[in-house]
């Protein structure tokens, strides 16, 4: 395996986030929390136990207990760079986490490149989780990126850090994927991960009244949504569906807006489709760096193959009753009917 990146020497990121060298990492302990992200707000004192699966409230979504500190002090503390780049997905995290990391980081890793860190990393070993490395006490590997920063959080668009307010050309890149397909998706990853013992049926339940990790699935989505037609130079909203049918476009689509479109030469050479396969599915299934290992918060670790389980479109017939399917439905349609414009499902 190669060596890690001295990234003392890159100018520009990003760069692989285990490459980046840190006295500490050792050493590194949780760190306490701010006197004010205790139980400040009133409904912070409101949790759900389900086995596997301890929720708790906070200004009105409901968060995993044990990342609920780490998120409070991302938002409040967390000072972005400009030109950082957010991933705030809650499904295909891993395929749009390889996406933009192979796409911005073209130049300094060109896919060509048999030992890309796409080749020899899991995506989440290249982009980190904001909320993990807080609750690790490793805020200080964050600094230590290069910019631009890619960086990945599951949060709210409610919850985002205060300062991206004042950083303007920090851009987001969010992904939509059919609910019911989602629902089934983090219920298989809670599943290997946490150690969840609730039935799928059980699952769906909460779902329903929104006591869900990071709450109702279309509150979040609608958020992103309606961010990214207010501000669509800042935030992307993609489709998991339409980028499953042409994955290609997809490239030169977050190329552009990430500021990094394709020269003519690339497009010559066909490097678009050469990141879309190499960020495909099946070819990161394949890899030893995916089938192997672990990542994750202590003491959650989620082994890399289980961010790989399948990937396809309408897997929730195979968990859903048409009952089911058809009361999701009902609720998706009721939020959206307010929308005043082209809703994104």
């Amino acid at each position: 395996m190669a060596a890690p990146v001295d990234t003392s020497f890159c100018l520009v990121g990003p760069v692989p986030f285990k490459d980046v060298h840190q006295d500490d990492d050792d050493h590194a302990m949780p760190q306490a929390e701010d006197a004010d992200v205790h139980e400040d707000d009133e409904d912070d004192h409101v949790i759900i136990t389900s086995p596997g699966l301890p929720l708790r409230l906070h200004q009105g979504v409901w968060l995993f207990d044990d990342l609920r500190p780490a998120s409070i002090s991302v938002q409040r503390r967390f000072v972005l760079r400009p030109g950082d780049v957010l991933l705030p997905p809650k499904c295909g995290t891993t395929w749009l986490k390889a996406l933009a990391f192979a796409t911005m980081a073209r130049a300094a890793y060109p896919v060509s490149d048999a030992n890309h860190p796409l080749r020899r990393l899991n995506p989440h070993e290249c982009v980190p989780f904001m909320e993990a490395l807080f609750s690790e006490g490793q805020k200080a590997k964050l600094e230590a990126l290069p910019s631009p920063r890619l960086l990945q959080t599951h949060m709210h668009h409610s919850m985002l850090p205060h300062s991206l307010a004042g950083t303007p050309d920090c851009k987001l890149v969010f992904i939509c994927r059919e609910p019911k397909d989602m629902l089934v998706s983090s219920w298989h990853l809670y599943r290997s991960t946490r150690g969840v013992t609730l039935s799928f049926s059980d699952m769906f339940e909460l779902a329903c009244e929104g006591k869900i990790a990071y709450g109702l699935l279309w509150d979040q989505l609608l958020g992103y949504w309606n961010a990214s037609k207010a501000a669509p130079e800042r935030v992307m909203f993609l489709r998991y569906e339409q980028m499953m049918a042409d994955p290609v476009s997809t490239v030169r689509e977050l190329a552009r807006f990430l500021g990094v479109p394709f020269t003519p030469a690339e497009e010559a050479a066909g490097v678009p489709a050469d990141i879309a396969e190499m960020c495909s599915i099946g070819a990161m299934r394949g890899l030893d760096a995916n089938r192997r290992g672990s990542t994750g918060t202590m003491p959650i670790q989620f082994r890399h193959e289980t961010f790989f389980r399948k990937g396809v479109v309408g897997d929730w017939v195979n968990h859903m009753t048409p009952e089911m399917a058809r009361r999701i439905d009902a609720i998706l349609e009721e939020k959206l009917r307010a929308l005043p414009e082209s809703h994104p499902t």
